[in-house]
């Protein structure tokens, strides 16, 4: 477990700011105590402060993980949220999209959500800004990036493409295999 790089916070910082926007500060200040990211093993990790500090009496080849797995630098050194983030990013988000029952095991098995799927949408979500995809039943489902502003979406014909695909929680059955 290391702190981040400047370059490595930089990275992770711009993906997390796509997502949460300006409320980056409510992750690492929280009313149950500080928090912050650590890397390991090119994953970045969310935990308190209290456990990190517990943890430095560990040998790092003796740790497996600790906290939260927020997602993973590629080896072309781009960073991948992974799903395990959303349950602490979802309340932050400003932008979101809910989408109608019969679109949700679509999105769950990992396709793009099409206009027709489209319940909901926040006011002034621009394209290509990061959207959290919700459950008409508030249920967070996973990450994803729109392909059209709110504005656009309201005269966008029902098979157009409003959000495209990042993750969801679907993933864990999907990569089942990949995990054994």
């Amino acid at each position: 477990m290391r702190p981040l790089t400047n370059d490595e916070t930089k990275t992770f910082f711009e993906k997390l700011s796509k997502y949460i926007g300006e409320n980056l500060k409510l992750l690492l200040d929280r009313p149950d105590g500080l928090y912050c990211f650590r890397l390991h093993r090119d994953r970045i990790y969310y935990v308190s402060e209290k456990i990190m500090k517990c943890a430095a009496t560990v040998p790092r080849s003796d740790i497996i993980s600790l906290g939260i797995c927020f997602g993973k630098f590629t080896k072309t050194g781009k960073f991948r949220l992974h799903i395990t983030a959303l349950d602490y990013l979802a309340p932050y988000a400003p932008h979101k999209i809910w989408v109608k029952p019969s679109a949700e095991q679509s999105f769950l098995y990992g396709n793009h959500v099409m206009k027709s799927g489209l319940s909901r949408i926040t006011e002034n979500t621009s394209q290509y800004e990061g959207v959290i995809v919700y459950s008409m039943s508030d249920v967070p489902l996973g990450f994803g990036v729109a392909a059209k502003s709110t504005s656009e979406c309201r005269h966008a014909d029902p098979m157009n493409l409003v959000c495209f695909h990042q993750a969801d929680v679907g993933e864990y059955i999907r990569n089942e295999e990949q995990l054994i």
